[in-house]
């Protein structure tokens, strides 16, 4: 695997690949890789015949009191395991190769109408940031495939409607959520978490699988909505939101029981968690 930190180098490489009629897929992440980020790897890789890997802790999607500079940075093990699973090149830009003008002043893409619902609503400019940098990301790589977990499913829709609007040539791939044996959805922010509250947070997703199947008994969304909060709260959650969307994220029909997803974010501590359950 090589590891390259210049957009030259990189299209170099990419051209070359694509000149012997090699498709090329990409897994954009902020590093810190664990299972999670893996499966995303090698699910790229049964889809294309070169795999890309990003490492970049991107500045612009942070809010001034999120975790930016306490993220974990740890380039030399992602590095290691990108190899363990047959990544071609692992792409670990600066910020000053992402950003030559700056992160303030770069260029911003904004994906109106699905990116002030829900997470956008409490992390606001967030997905700014992530459409800034994603197409930034598929400038640079011009990959054919990209994988995105199913856990960020608001970010993949995000990511979908970018790419649709703007005409990128790419195909999204979404990955199912990689999960802990108790059912805790993988994160590098898992590590903030204490040993109790680690012992906790599987309860986001035993409520989302109650969501589920209250759905299926025929139970009204909004009760539905309401007992999940309450069964957060008083397991030391603080709720930023547990809702049933359609998969499009907007607010379902009267009576819908189909195409629907589960959403849930809540703090646990100092720790902000977010995990969802498509309703199928």
């Amino acid at each position: 695997m090589q590891t390259l930190t210049t957009v030259v180098e990189l299209r170099a490489n990419v051209r070359a690949w694509k000149r012997d009629g090699l498709r090329v897929g990409f897994v954009p992440t902020m590093g810190n890789l664990h299972a999670g980020h893996f499966s995303l790897i090698d699910l790229a890789k049964q889809q294309a015949d070169r795999v890309v890997a990003s490492v970049f802790v991107n500045p612009t999607q942070f809010g001034p009191s999120e975790d930016f500079a306490r993220y974990p940075r740890t380039l030399d093990a992602d590095a290691a395991g990108l190899v363990e699973h047959g990544c071609e090149v692992l792409f670990a830009p600066t910020v000053e190769e992402m950003y030559p003008d700056g992160a303030d002043n770069a260029v911003r893409i904004c994906v109106p109408g699905i990116t002030t619902i829900l997470d956008g609503a409490h992390r606001p400019g967030h997905f700014d940031g992530v459409a800034t940098v994603v197409a930034r990301l598929f400038n640079m790589v011009q990959p054919d495939s990209a994988v995105f977990g199913l856990k960020d499913y608001q970010q993949l829709q995000v990511i979908r409607q970018l790419v649709s609007d703007l005409a990128f040539a790419i195909d999204i791939i979404a990955a199912p959520t990689a999960r802990a044996g108790d059912g805790l959805a993988l994160s590098s922010r898992n590590q903030y978490l204490s040993a109790t509250e680690r012992a906790i947070a599987p309860e986001i997703q035993r409520t989302l699988l109650a969501m589920r199947d209250a759905v299926r008994a025929g139970l009204a969304l909004e009760s539905i909505e309401t007992e999940a909060a309450s069964r957060l709260a008083a397991a030391d959650f603080v709720v930023d939101y547990a809702v049933i969307r359609r998969t499009d994220l907007d607010e379902p029909v009267t009576g819908q029981r189909d195409g629907l997803v589960a959403l849930i974010a809540a703090r646990l501590g100092s720790t902000r968690l977010i995990d969802n359950v498509v309703l199928d």
